[in-house]
């Protein structure tokens, strides 16, 4: 039997059942388009994030402590300070770097605006360097030695009256300490902050380190008690970047206080955005397997639907086989017959649900507010998936199909 006859007689079968066949393409283009629809979604964060981060921190070098066996990539790092003001003023006389950029937290118990006090359990203290002039919304960074204060745009919506430039708070510390603060600036990000930490961005309120930061410790190198800091930001020119970084963590591990301050089991450690934006991207892209390996599921339902209405179609056409069986069709024929079929119907099925997936997943970025990427590995493996799966679906059916006597069958009734 020619192909061509074998896709006419298979196309006039599944037009004389059409709600059927129907039915059973639906099942099949819903499985594929849930695939699209998840991947392109993962595709489309996976690029948005990875983007940002790549794009707004490519000059800076993240100093801070991780676990020795590091498996979370610089995510679970280890809060304690350890990183001495000796170690800051040695990562920013490094040959190209610009900054050195050292952040800590100061325990506080509230803040209050004209009257309206907000509870707060921490505040940054950082240098003036980490404010870059692009990212100040209004007024300037504060001066190191002054009882000024910056807030980012969250913080300044807390209270029921927005806090402007200009504004008197007053800051609650730990220990019964309260200061009076002049609001400087406000301001939708920072230089010294850790790039992940922009995705959730809450509410955020720096103070200069002096006078306000007072975690000491004893440097093991000079032999007296110096700051030290939890983070330090190496801002370097960025095709220097990997250089730098290379610098620092030869500091890092044969020179700094921080190797012997660190705790156990931990070591200091230099990361840049692309680090960064690596292990997120790797993370994203597990998330988006398992999720799309989920929607798989739908996939199998096809399957089973095609391979019902194929043995359906079998039990109805049995004296039709016997029929070609009479005139000359071979086993090998009625076989090519019936995969054709269920074939047709998967090719179907993949071509309407690769426009359906995308719309949806279109839609779903624009619901969550980022940019669209195609995900035209995943689109054509699912496309693929979907034809191979109305070709398997059908080998049972055209196998029972083939082995049918033909005198059976011209009984049948």
């Amino acid at each position: 039997m020619k192909s061509t006859e074998a896709v006419r007689i298979a196309s006039r079968s599944i037009r004389s059942h059409r709600l059927r066949s129907a039915l059973t393409v639906l099942g099949l283009v819903i499985g594929i388009a849930s695939v699209v629809v998840f991947a392109t979604f993962g595709a489309s964060v996976e690029a948005e994030i990875v983007g940002d981060i790549e794009g707004s921190s490519a000059s800076n070098v993240y100093v801070f402590a991780t676990p020795t066996d590091d498996e979370d990539g610089g995510f679970d790092r280890v809060v304690q300070p350890a990183f001495t003001e000796r170690d800051v003023g040695a990562l920013a006389s490094m040959e190209g770097v610009t900054a050195a950029i050292p952040r800590g937290t100061v325990d506080a118990n509230s803040l209050t605006h004209d009257g309206d006090t907000v509870a707060r359990q921490r505040v940054t203290a950082t240098t003036p360097e980490t404010f870059d002039e692009g990212r100040i919304v209004a007024g300037r960074g504060f001066r190191s030695g002054t009882e000024e204060v910056v807030l980012n745009e969250r913080a300044a919506r807390t209270f029921a009256g927005n806090v402007s430039v200009g504004d008197r708070l007053t800051l609650s510390l730990a220990g019964n300490r309260t200061h009076e603060l002049r609001v400087v600036g406000i301001v939708n990000g920072t230089e010294g902050g850790l790039p992940v930490s922009d995705f959730a961005e809450g509410s955020r309120v720096y103070v200069p380190v002096d006078p306000f930061y007072r975690t000491v410790v004893e440097s093991p190198s000079v032999g007296v008690r110096q700051r030290a800091y939890p983070q330090v930001t190496v801002v370097t020119d960025p095709t220097r970047t990997e250089a730098t970084q290379a610098a620092v963590s030869t500091y890092l591990r044969e020179e700094s206080d921080a190797r012997r301050l660190v705790p156990a089991g931990t070591e200091p450690t230099a990361r840049t955005s692309g680090d960064f934006a690596a292990r997120i991207s790797s993370v994203i892209d597990r998330i988006t397997r398992f999720v799309t390996g989920v929607a798989v599921i739908g996939l199998v339902v096809g399957a089973i639907g095609i391979a019902n209405i194929m043995l359906v179609s079998v039990t109805e056409r049995t004296r039709e086989i016997g029929v070609m069986k009479a005139v000359g069709a071979r086993n090998r024929d009625v076989l090519v017959l019936f995969l054709v079929e269920s074939g047709l119907l998967g090719v179907v099925g993949a071509i309407l649900a690769l426009p359906v997936g995308v719309a949806v997943g279109y839609a779903a970025t624009r619901y969550a507010e980022v940019g669209f990427t195609l995900a035209p590995g995943w689109m054509a493996a699912a496309v693929g998936v979907g034809v191979a799966v109305g070709v398997l679906a059908g080998l049972y059916p055209a196998w029972r199909a083939a082995r049918v006597d033909p005198i059976d069958a011209l009984r049948y009734e």
